[in-house]
């Protein structure tokens, strides 16, 4: 006590000035200490540390799309009129053409179906045609060989020396160049032929697919809805009494064979939808110019939609278009994708969020991609960890994706290396700005301080 009085009374009786002076040395001198304290602790670096362990290298690429294609099938009829009779509900199976409802057509739709029904005559007719143009054709190459033989026949006669058979005498210079060209036109006459009778298949066909055409026409106006094809029926909107006319803005049908001939048009309703459990969706996706390249049809897909949260769905790439569309200078392309079987309820223009898996790499050593230190010159380095020593290594590195990275050599499994860092002052998993990277995660769990700098109080 008598020191502490002692300095007090040696304090007091300085000047004034020089009682300021020393205050302030004696402050800034404590905010020193204490500031170095704070800055050697927070100096201070946790490294996280991981095994090197075998593992499955998965290599994929982000997309989005959208439902292109359902299992739903939409009911569709061009008929006006009142609806007379409906033979079926929704949730019934139901099999192909089978009949779903009755019309009571109005004056519109009996000229309609009436143009439908000519147009599809017409058609059959000229199938019909086609088939007897085919069997005339033929029939000519049966003519057009034997005319071969015939003349063959006269030719070899005449080149044997042999008398020509209706002169009773030998062959004149001009009898014989008619022998001859007679078979040069034989021969191209059968080839003209030949090649008409070939062509007569496809006129045939187009025959046919046009007349089947037409008659699908026709039950699209007809006064009878039909089933376009087999499934579960569902959204039907019919009810006897119920009023249907041309003022729908859906798909457009056909009754006529061109502008001129047996033509209108009319405009199809939609009237309901059929559900075949065993259809699978579609997806179309769109990718940049610098994915698609890596794109081939096989690749397996997951999904996700916001429809279905929490769930994620499989595929298969079906197909590539490697034509591209360019919208405002950027070029994109699309890649059709076949969803696997599902029991949910899809339908056509939900959103999807895709994941293509372009690679994948089992039984391969990896580590996390930000252990990871490359020089300017190309060198790839990582730290190790033996017996609380750390040292830097240099390996060889293959394929990566977005948090691993494969090691060819360099490192064996079970090695542990320095993944991430962690400053002691944030006491979290955030990263310093070491040339460590970021976070990742630590499959040892283990981790140990290097302490701070030197000179720390």
């Amino acid at each position: 006590m008598k020191l502490i009085k002692k300095i007090k009374d040696k304090f007091l009786s300085l000047p004034k000035l020089l009682r300021i002076i020393l205050i302030i040395l004696v402050v800034l001198g404590i905010t020193w200490f204490i500031y170095s304290r704070v800055i050697a602790s927070s100096k201070k670096i946790t490294y996280k540390t991981t095994e090197v362990a075998k593992g499955t290298l998965i290599t994929s690429i982000s997309a989005t799309g959208t439902i292109t294609s359902s299992n739903k099938t939409i009911i569709t009829t061009g008929a006006t009129g009142t609806i007379k009779k409906v033979y079926v509900k929704n949730g019934d199976t139901i099999t192909k053409n089978q009949k779903i409802a009755e019309v009571t057509l109005d004056e519109a739709g009996v000229n309609n179906q009436t143009t439908a029904w000519a147009n599809y005559l017409t058609m059959q007719q000229n199938q019909k045609a086609a088939i007897a143009d085919r069997t005339a054709a033929d029939l000519k190459m049966w003519q057009d060989r034997q005319a071969i033989l015939d003349a063959q026949t006269e030719y070899n006669n005449m080149v044997a020396g042999a008398w020509n058979p209706k002169t009773k005498a030998e062959y004149t210079y001009n009898e014989k160049a008619i022998v001859t060209k007679t078979l040069e036109l034989a021969k191209q006459t059968f080839t003209v032929d030949e090649t008409e009778y070939n062509n007569s298949t496809a006129f045939v066909a187009k025959a046919q697919q046009q007349a089947s055409e037409a008659y699908e026409n026709y039950k699209k106006v007809s006064s009878t809805i039909y089933a376009p094809i087999s499934g579960i029926i569902s959204n039907l909107s019919l009810a006897t009494g119920v009023i249907i006319s041309n003022t729908s803005n859906s798909i457009t049908v056909s009754t006529g064979t061109n502008s001129s001939q047996n033509s209108s048009t009319v405009t199809s309703h939609t009237v309901g939808s059929i559900t075949n459990p065993k259809g699978q969706y579609q997806a179309t996706l769109s990718l940049t110019e610098s994915d698609i390249v890596k794109i081939k049809a096989g690749q397996k897909v997951t999904m996700t939609m916001d429809a279905f949260s929490g769930i994620t769905f499989t595929g298969k790439v079906l197909s590539v278009d490697v034509a591209g569309a360019t919208t405002s200078g950027v070029t994109s392309y699309s890649v059709v994708v076949l969803l696997d079987d599902t029991d949910k309820e899809i339908y056509a223009n939900m959103a999807v969020s895709a994941t293509i898996i372009i690679n994948s790499k089992a039984d391969i050593l990896l580590i996390p991609s930000t252990a990871i230190d490359t020089a300017a010159d190309g060198t790839v380095t990582v730290r190790t960890i033996k017996d609380n020593i750390t040292s830097t290594v240099t390996i060889t590195i293959g394929e990566t994706n977005d948090s691993e990275t494969e090691v060819t050599s360099g490192l064996n499994e079970g090695d542990t290396i320095i993944s991430s860092s962690v400053s002691a002052q944030s006491k979290s998993n955030n990263n310093t700005t070491s040339s460590f990277g970021s976070s990742t995660t630590n499959k040892s769990g283990g981790s140990f301080n290097m302490g701070g700098p030197p000179g720390g109080f």
